[in-house]
């Protein structure tokens, strides 16, 4: 574990990872599935514009309101099939882990951090990206929206991988790239490092609310920085607990 955390006697936080367009940049294939899926059901013209409205709502929250909005009769778990089928054939063949996210994730994992992910996305979805990245090898534990009551902007999801870890929620940090999954770690009673995905977005309350904010997304996050935060002070980096595994 860390070295030097006792004499700031502070508790070594575990960290929570949102997935999609956090750790890695998935938000095209997903747009791609779901405007391949509403032109199966007659809804042609959705756009880039459109699909950043439901940027860090989950899958079935999204999928009912586009449901209404197009007025598509077939009922949202149909609808939730089909885009997850159109999105785990994008996935494998082309999800990018933002580098320095990948730096951090590392870094974490030497170091012992108990870490997760929780995400709006199907279970299955997150485990092909998290095999097809490498990723799966830092973070065994995750949560899919779709494993508890209520999905971002609610605290479920969050606070159901603090219980996995067997962490305390004030001890929790989450790291997101979208308003309300900042404002969920926010009501989960954890704090938040928030890199906005669309920068329109970064004077929304929930992400100036945030411990740390990188306003200007992924060109600004370095995982340095953040982990300077998490650890101040910290001094030298500590010899490495765990190895990292083999790419």
């Amino acid at each position: 574990m860390l070295d030097g955390m006792n004499s700031r006697r502070m508790p070594v936080p575990t960290v929570v990872f949102d997935l999609d367009a956090t750790l890695v940049d998935s938000e095209p294939n997903y747009y791609e599935a779901a405007r391949r899926l509403l032109e199966r059901y007659g809804a042609p013209g959705f756009t880039w514009e459109h699909h950043t409205r439901f940027i860090g709502i989950g899958v079935r929250e999204t999928l009912a309101a586009l449901r209404a909005e197009y007025g598509i009769a077939a009922p949202v778990d149909e609808l939730v099939a089909g885009q997850d089928a159109l999105y785990l054939e994008l996935a494998r063949s082309s999800t990018e882990v933002f580098p320095e996210m990948r730096k951090f994730v590392e870094r974490l994992y030497q170091e012992g951090v108990g870490m997760a992910v929780a995400s709006g996305s199907s279970r299955a979805a997150i485990e092909a990206v998290l095999a097809g990245t490498g990723l799966g090898a830092y973070l065994s534990t995750y949560v899919s929206a779709d494993e508890v009551a209520h999905g971002k902007p609610e605290p479920d999801v969050f606070l159901e991988a603090a219980r996995r870890l067997g962490a305390a929620p004030a001890d929790c940090v989450v790291v997101e790239d979208a308003a309300p999954g900042a404002a969920a770690a926010h009501a989960a009673g954890m704090r938040c490092i928030a890199i906005p995905y669309v920068a329109a977005t970064a004077s929304d309350p929930a992400f100036t609310a945030a411990g740390l904010l990188f306003a200007r997304g992924q060109g600004e996050f370095t995982a340095q920085a953040a982990y300077d935060w998490l650890f101040p002070g910290a001094g030298p980096r500590p010899a490495p607990v765990r190895p990292v595994p083999s790419s």
